[in-house]
This record gives C-alpha cells, sequence and structure tokens, in this order.
C-alpha cells in the first residue's frame, strides 16, 4: 500500500525528459502522465490536458473523478494573482496513491502537472501516518488499568521488604535472598496482565471477521462497548446506492415521468451535457446520479479522436440524440443536432453544484449549463425566471424524501471564442441565469435501515444523520426511518453570518411533517401556479407558504435539531457557547461537508459521548477516523483509515459490532480482575509460606501458572456476544465502585479461606510444624501442600466467576472448551486433594499423609467459599440496591452531555422558536428577539 517504485518521466525544459524513480521526486519538479495512465507516486497539481482518477484508495468513492488544469486568470489591477491552495484546488490535484485511468490531452501536448508534495506530507502520507499512529483514545479501562498496576507494583515493594526480612531473620545466603526477593515481583505483577488485558478483543476481532467486519485496530473494540451515540451519513449507508429518476418538472409545464419525452430544448440539453461522464474501454462511467440522468434522455455519448471531431480539437465528448441521423450517414442533409462539451466547470461540495460550456453544431454561440443543489441554483438565476413558488415546489419533494436537482441555463456572448475557454473563470459564466427546472429523483430506504435504527433506539443508543444532501430531504428520511418518530418535534436551526451591518443571527423554526394537520390544503390551483404537483401520488395542493409562515400548534414532547453545514460554521464562529445545545439535541445535520463531519465528532466526543460513525467511505473518512468506532461500508482502500470495515453494505454491522464491543469489554475486565486476584492469592500464598521459610515447588508453580492460569485466561474468550442489544451499558472503569467492591470483597474472602484453612491445619493434633533446614528449599511439608490444594480451587473458582453471561455475553455453559478446561482442572484438583497417589505426589512434592476426613473438610470449605463467590458476583455486585447505594454519593453526572440533557428538560423556554437570536459584542451574548 506504501511502496511506489515505478518510474516517472520528468520534464527538463524544451524537449528534454528524463525518467528516474518516483522516490526521487522533489516539489517543484514537471511531470508528464502518461495517456495510458499510471499510479501517482507524490502530489501534484495538473496544469495541462485532463486525467480522470480513481480516487477511492483515498476517499472511498468509486466513481472516478475529472481533474482540470489549474486556472490561471491574468493578475487585474488590484488584486494579487491567484495563487494555489490545497483544500479550494482539489479538483486540479493530482494526489499520491491514486489511479490515473485515462487522459486527455490538445493537440500534440502531454499532460503535465507540477510536484508540490512528496513522501509522508502527501494525502497518502499523511493516511499511512494517521493508521501508524492513531489518534490515542483516553479510554478509563486503560487508564485505569495503569493505576491498578502502580498499586499492584506498590504491593510488590511490601512484598519485596518483608520476604527480604524474612530471609535475613532465617540467615538465608544472600544468593537466595535476592532470588527469593525478586519472585515476589513477578508473582504480584503477573507477565500475563496484559495479554490478558486483550485476550477480549483479540477473540471479538476473530468473530466479527467470521461475521464479515474487519477491524485493523483491536484495542478500539473494547472503547466501542461504550458507544452511545451512532452518526450515520445518509446515502449509500441508510438509503440505497442507486438512485432511481422519479420524473423531471420543468419551468413552465407539468411533471414529466419520461425525460425522453421531453421538448428538444434547454432543460433535455441541460441533461444530456451537465454531467462528467465518460468512456473507460467503451464503458460509461461517472456518478451514479450523472449515469441515470443521462440514460434517462435516451442521447449518445461520444468521445471523438482527434480525426472525427467536428467543432475543435478542444471538444473531447460529443452527445446527441438517438436519431436516423446518428446511425445513416446523409439519412439527412440537414445540420445534424449534436452537442459538444467544450469546458466542464467540475461539481464542488463546497460550491453545491457543477457547469459546463458546450457548443451546438451549427450555432455560432456557446451555452451555460448548470446543475447542483436548487437553492444554490435558484440564487444564481435571474429572479424572474424562478417560478413563485419554487420554495414550496421544493419543500414538497424534498419532504417526501425525493432527492432534488435543479438546472439553469444561459448563453454565452458571441465575442468569446474557443481560445477563451481555458482561461475563462466559471464565476464569470455562472451568473445571470435562466431557471429550467427541477429534476426529482428517488432514493429509497434500505429495508434493514429501519429494524436497526428501532434496535438501537431500544438500547438507548442515540442516532444522528450526517449528511451532505439536501435538508428537508435528510429530515424526511430521519422520519422515514424512525429515527426521528411520528409524534417528534424538528426544529429548523438557520444562522446567517454578520452582513450589512447587522450580527449574527439564528432563526428557530418548525419543520413540519406532511401530514393532513400540517399541510395547507385547497382545491385547485391558485393562479400562475406552478404545476408542479399534478402528477404526484399525494393528493395535496400547496400554496406557496414557507416554513416561517405555516402556523402550527406549539407541540410537545421531544424536540430535534436539525442544522445545515452552513449554519453549523456560523455558529461554530459566532454563537460557540450553542454548539453543545446542538449537540445533545441535533439529530439531522445536513449539507455537511467532510471537515464539518469529523467537526461534529470532535464536539460530541467533548461532551463525552462515546461515538460510532458509520459511512460509505465517500466523504466520511475524516469522521470514521475521528469517531471511537469508525465502521466503513466501502470495501476501497479508504476503508483502511476506519477501525472498522464491513462487507456487508448496510447498517446491520452496526448492532453487531457494539454487541461485540460489549462482550469483548466485559471479558477484558473479567481477566484483568482473574489476573489481579490470581496474583494476590499467589502473593498471600507466598507469603504464608515465606513466614515459616518454605515456597510452592516449582511443579505447583507450574501447574497454577499454567495448566491453570494460562489454560483459563486463554478460553475466558471464547464466550460468545449475547444476540440482543440492552439498554445498560457495561462499566467503562476499573475504578468504579462496584468493581471496586468485588474486587475487595474477593480479596477478603480469599484471604480468610487461606488464613483460615492455615490456621486449622495448626489445630489438628497430628500436625507437625515444618523445622527449615537451611540447606533445603523446605518445599516437602504440611503447610505448604495445604495452602498449594487450597488455592488450586481458589483459581478455578475465581475464573468461572469472572466469566459471566447475560446480558452482554452468552451464558457461560456455552463455551464448551471454558467449560471443559474447567471440569478437568476440577476434577485433577480434586484428585490432588483427596487421594493423590505416591508417585503423582512425590512428582508434585505433596505430604500424603493427612488424614481423608481432614482432607474432606478442606473440601467442604473449598464448596463454601464456591458458593459465597457466586453469590457476590452474580446477586450483590449486580443488584440495583448496591448500584444505588453507589449512586448516593455521586452528586453530578461526569459526562457533560447528562448535565445538558437535565439542564435542557428543565427549561421549558429554551429554544425560543419563531424567535431570532442575535450575536451581540465580542463575547457574543444571548439576545433574543420576536
Amino acid at each position: 500500500m506504501v511502496a511506489l517504485e515505478a518510474e516517472v518521466s520528468v520534464w527538463r525544459g524544451d524537449s528534454v525528459y528524463e525518467d528516474i524513480p518516483g522516490q526521487e521526486l522533489v516539489p517543484g519538479d514537471v511531470i508528464t502522465i502518461p495517456p495510458y495512465g499510471t499510479m501517482m507516486a507524490c502530489d501534484a497539481v495538473l496544469i495541462t490536458g485532463n486525467c480522470i482518477v480513481n480516487e477511492s484508495m483515498l476517499t472511498g468513492e468509486s466513481v472516478p473523478v475529472t481533474k482540470t488544469p489549474l486556472p490561471n486568470p491574468p493578475p487585474t489591477e488590484g488584486q494579487d494573482p491567484c495563487v494555489y491552495i490545497s483544500e479550494e484546488h482539489k479538483r486540479h490535484t493530482l494526489f499520491c496513491g491514486t489511479q490515473v485511468i485515462q487522459t486527455r490531452y490538445y493537440g500534440g501536448e502531454k499532460v503535465k502537472a507540477v510536484v508540490i508534495r512528496t513522501g509522508f506530507v502527501t494525502a497518502k502520507g499523511e493516511l499511512v501516518r494517521s493508521i501508524l499512529f492513531p489518534k490515542p483514545m483516553g479510554f478509563k479501562f486503560y487508564q485505569d488499568a495503569m493505576r491498578f498496576l502502580a498499586v499492584l507494583a506498590g504491593l510488590a515493594v511490601i512484598g519485596f521488604s518483608y520476604s527480604v526480612y524474612m530471609m535475613i531473620s532465617f540467615k538465608a545466603p544472600v544468593k537466595e535472598i535476592i532470588l527469593r526477593a525478586l519472585d515476589m515481583i513477578t508473582v504480584i505483577v503477573p507477565p500475563a496482565l496484559p495479554a490478558a488485558m486483550t485476550v477480549g478483543s483479540v477473540y471479538a476481532q476473530r468473530r466479527l471477521m467470521k461475521q464479515g467486519i474487519f477491524c485493523i485496530s483491536p484495542p478500539r473494540i473494547n472503547v466501542s462497548g461504550k458507544t452511545k451515540l451512532v452518526c450515520f451519513d445518509k446515502t449509500g449507508t441508510l438509503t440505497e446506492d442507486g438512485l432511481d429518476l422519479w420524473g423531471v418538472v420543468p419551468a413552465d409545464m407539468s411533471v414529466v415521468k419520461n425525460a425522453a419525452d421531453l421538448p428538444r430544448g434547454a432543460l433535455l440539453a441541460a441533461m444530456a451535457s451537465c454531467h462528467s461522464l465518460t468512456l473507460i474501454e467503451g464503458e460509461m462511467t461517472g456518478d451514479p446520479l450523472d449515469l441515470k440522468m443521462f440514460e434517462a434522455t435516451d442521447w449518445l455519448l461520444e468521445e471523438p479522436g482527434p480525426d472525427n471531431t467536428r467543432f475543435d480539437i478542444l471538444a473531447p465528448t460529443v452527445v446527441k440524440p438517438v436519431t436516423a441521423d446518428t446511425f445513416i450517414m446523409g439519412a439527412s442533409s440537414q445540420t445534424p443536432y449534436e452537442i459538444g462539451i467544450l469546458r466542464q466547470f467540475p461539481f464542488s461540495s463546497s460550491l453545491q453544484r457543477m457547469s459546463v460550456i458546450t457548443r451546438t453544431l451549427g450555432n455560432r454561440n456557446m451555452d451555460v449549463y448548470l446543475k447542483g443543489a436548487p437553492e444554490m441554483v435558484a440564487s444564481l438565476c435571474i429572479k424572474e425566471t424562478v417560478p413563485p413558488d419554487f420554495h414550496t415546489t421544493l419543500m414538497r419533494y424534498t419532504l417526501q424524501g425525493f432527492r432534488v436537482i435543479a438546472f439553469a441555463w444561459k448563453m454565452l456572448d458571441t465575442s468569446i471564442k474557443f481560445h477563451h475557454l481555458q482561461k475563462i473563470q466559471r464565476d464569470q459564466v455562472e451568473t445571470d441565469l435562466t431557471f429550467l427546472g427541477l429534476m426529482v429523483m428517488q432514493n429509497a430506504l434500505k429495508p434493514e435501515t429501519t429494524p436497526t435504527i428501532q434496535q438501537l433506539r431500544e438500547a438507548n443508543i442515540r442516532t444522528v444523520m450526517v449528511t451532505g444532501d439536501n435538508m428537508l430531504t435528510a429530515v424526511s428520511v430521519a422520519r422515514n426511518c424512525r429515527m426521528v418518530l411520528s409524534n417528534d418535534t424538528v426544529i429548523l436551526v438557520t444562522a446567517n453570518p454578520p452582513e450589512e451591518g447587522q450580527p449574527a443571527h439564528i432563526t428557530w423554526t418548525y419543520s413540519e411533517h406532511p401530514t393532513e394537520d400540517s399541510v395547507v390544503q385547497g382545491q385547485g390551483q391558485q393562479p400562475g401556479k406552478w404545476d408542479s404537483g399534478a402528477d404526484m401520488s399525494e393528493p395535496l395542493v400547496e400554496y406557496d407558504m414557507s416554513y416561517q409562515n405555516i402556523q402550527i400548534e406549539e407541540p410537545e414532547g421531544t424536540y430535534h435539531f436539525a442544522v445545515s453545514g452552513k449554519s453549523f460554521a456560523v455558529i461554530r464562529n459566532h454563537f460557540p457557547y450553542l454548539i453543545p445545545k446542538m449537540c445533545v439535541r441535533g439529530t439531522v445535520f445536513a449539507r455537511m461537508s467532510p471537515n464539518q463531519k469529523a467537526q461534529l465528532v470532535e464536539s460530541l466526543q467533548d461532551l463525552g459521548y462515546c461515538v460510532a460513525m458509520c459511512g460509505d467511505g465517500a466523504n466520511d473518512c475524516g469522521a470514521l477516523k475521528t469517531a471511537h468506532a469508525g465502521i466503513s461500508l466501502s470495501e476501497a482502500e479508504a476503508s483502511v483509515a476506519s477501525p472498522f470495515t464491513s462487507k456487508i453494505p448496510n447498517i446491520q454491522c452496526v448492532p453487531t459490532v457494539i454487541r461485540e464491543a460489549r462482550a469483548a469489554l466485559v471479558t477484558s475486565f473479567g481477566s484483568f480482575k482473574y489476573m489481579a486476584l490470581y496474583s494476590m492469592v499467589q502473593f498471600v500464598s507466598v507469603i504464608t509460606l515465606y513466614s515459616i521459610d518454605s515456597n510452592l515447588g516449582d511443579i505447583q508453580y507450574l501447574y497454577i501458572d499454567l495448566a491453570i492460569t494460562t489454560s483459563v485466561a486463554l478460553f475466558m474468550g471464547w464466550q460468545e456476544a449475547y444476540p440482543k442489544l440492552v439498554p445498560q451499558r457495561p462499566l467503562g472503569s476499573l475504578m468504579a465502585p462496584v468493581n471496586l467492591f468485588s474486587v475487595v470483597s474477593q480479596v477478603v474472602l480469599m484471604i480468610a479461606v487461606q488464613v483460615g484453612t492455615f490456621v486449622y491445619l495448626k489445630q489438628q493434633p497430628w500436625f507437625v510444624p515444618l523445622k527449615p533446614d537451611p540447606k533445603s528449599d523446605n518445599i516437602l511439608c504440611y503447610e505448604t501442600t495445604v495452602v498449594f490444594s487450597v488455592t488450586s480451587y481458589l483459581y478455578i473458582v475465581l475464573a468461572a466467576a469472572f466469566s459471566k453471561g447475560r446480558p452482554y455475553r452468552r451464558p457461560l455453559y456455552t463455551n464448551y472448551v471454558f467449560m471443559m478446561s474447567l471440569m478437568i482442572l476440577l476434577g485433577f484438583s480434586t484428585l490432588l486433594l483427596l487421594h493423590p497417589f505416591s508417585p503423582l505426589a512425590k512428582f508434585i512434592e505433596l505430604k500424603v499423609d493427612m488424614p481423608f476426613h481432614f482432607r474432606l473438610v478442606l473440601l467442604a470449605i473449598v464448596s463454601a467459599y464456591c458458593i459465597i463467590v457466586f453469590v457476590i458476583e452474580d446477586f450483590v455486585v449486580t443488584s440495583q440496591v448496591l448500584r444505588k447505594l453507589f449512586r448516593l454519593r455521586k452528586k453530578l453526572p461526569k459526562n457533560r452531555y447528562k448535565l445538558l440533557e437535565k439542564e435542557l428538560a428543565e427549561n421549558p423556554d429554551w429554544p425560543p422558536v419563531g424567535e431570532t437570536t442575535y450575536a451581540v459584542g465580542e463575547k457574543y451574548q444571548d439576545s433574543t428577539h420576536s
């Protein structure tokens, strides 16, 4: 993915070209792009020719994009010359790692580009760096684990000091003192602890892979278990990828269902020519919307070579209707009706439009056709050409979830010649246009969307839509998928920057859902009404009313904010104190740029939300990288920027990731607590035996550390996730009162069992205390045998107790391998306790002459311990009474979003719907007026 060893042709001036390795390129080199395409080894800005580029590696967008030369307008008096800005000139930049599929050049001139970045500062380099050095996640589990290790280290120091003191008192050699003291450190801080912390995420990663979900950052799995909010892209994520043409709405006539039935004119020509389609190996390729639009016209697209063009060498693409003239040479003596696309201004998400300059064969003048977001297109048109009920008609379609594109046109002056085209700027031609009409596209919800949203809602996980699409379309989709319930209210938040002496201000208006109670109805049409809805199935006639004019009663219940990207930017700059409230109550964020999506995710994280982001990778890479759990539905290489990638192209993967992440988090907690208790059990055992100058034998250590602990810790993670999401999230902190109560109670109980059995042993009439021998290890004694036999059960019982099932994992008995290992270990430990035959006892260094009734008492003590352990873990720790007791000491929520939710719920006068909020002064104090 990283290394590129291809050679690149560098222009050295005049006709001199030199082939050098891509690694030797430096900024400022002028390189040539071969006609057959290449993989870019650097970031370069195109200066001559056009390129068709596949950028899926960086953006996830599977549709090839057209790159045009960097505009170079002559500097005008009083203005600085045009300076290249990376963010503004993306459409002229070839990025490292992207595949140039095809080039187009004029005459004999080569396609050239200037190198601007190389290595790790390129777009691909930044992507690689983000993968190698991802943004650190401040997850409490890992922070608390470090604190817990510090506590264990403190205990290790105490144990080290105690062992040195005891060994000196027994007059042991210096070498033995050092070895015994260092042993204490490895006992209290087990080397297997880091592995035990990751075992849950490793097995969850494997289970996710079996379900078609791949994870490149296992630590994110545990973090994802705390997910409280999921952001969704709309197109391709909640809705189907493909768009179907529902109909065309010309400005001067009613709805036309079939675009091919449109009369020959500007609107049909706009649909046939205003696109970025191209032929690659004879197959038409481009944006799916453009493909559907062009196919609906029944026209043909040609890319003539230099020998057969009838326009000019600057006209690489020709479109024409399918007629007899198209296939039969000389069928008509008239000039065939063909349109040559002379110049293309590619679609820009910031400008929300694209345009082309064309010439119809036989005409002297050239035409400009423009398409884009309806609001943007209307703002560029001559006011008189826009139908008076434009906003009402647009609202009618967008409220029903349609995607609406507007068209406009104008004729250029005949003084503009071919040689002017490559230097003319788009803002010179995209003005004073004539409005042509609307194209209505249908984008259906994926069948899995609504059930998944409902599943997340039932699990008390908030859902948010973050899209680049139209606001009203987004609100409609949010209602259709039940992200916004039917009885919930949507409030449009419209923010405007300072202009004409007025400060920045926000208007708060109700967004209305098209129901019988909310849509203004009437019979027939008003005079001059744009007959746009005549063929729609909804039998409503809407008058020319904007949202501000619709009078509705103030609703009760939950409200949601709907914010556009433009308003979001204004609020961030002029009303920053409102951003937290927008995040807490915002459900629909429309017309959001890729950068704004990432900013929104960061703002949500700042409030304490654990955020997941699910997108198709097209414009979501920044947000996917920023989120705690980024889930890409794209299989393109851009998915490497996302921690999770799903082969299943719908949002069903989101609950799956959360379920597995919760199971992994609970497993990690259980494994960590088990390893901590294991070290404490062994610490108490060793301290007890050190007090009599004894120790566990090597085989005993091996049995405990290898046979029991390692196998148990390995198989604990095999417990699968519970199939249903529950509202209660798992704990995210090891230092949570419930976890501390669990650990402390188990430590106290474990110490009581070990000390109790040790004292009970000393009270037996047959007991003979150990007489330490400085020349011996003093292992074969009653004390060591009892401590080893009893603690063998403790390790096994604790492993089972910390492997709880529901509500986050399947029941313990479903983990067959783990259950089998527990049965085998219990059976073998019982054999060692009740009847260790001589060869085995000799091998493990156990005393065999203890009375059988004493062994039965030890078994009874261990059995009672087992019952108490399970009562504590399954009933006391999980009881609501205990949780309520701990909540009494918790005065305020730690997360800011909970405080804000409480504040908003207690303030019925906010937001000030129907009023305007102004930013006053440098501190933007709130000033609200009706």
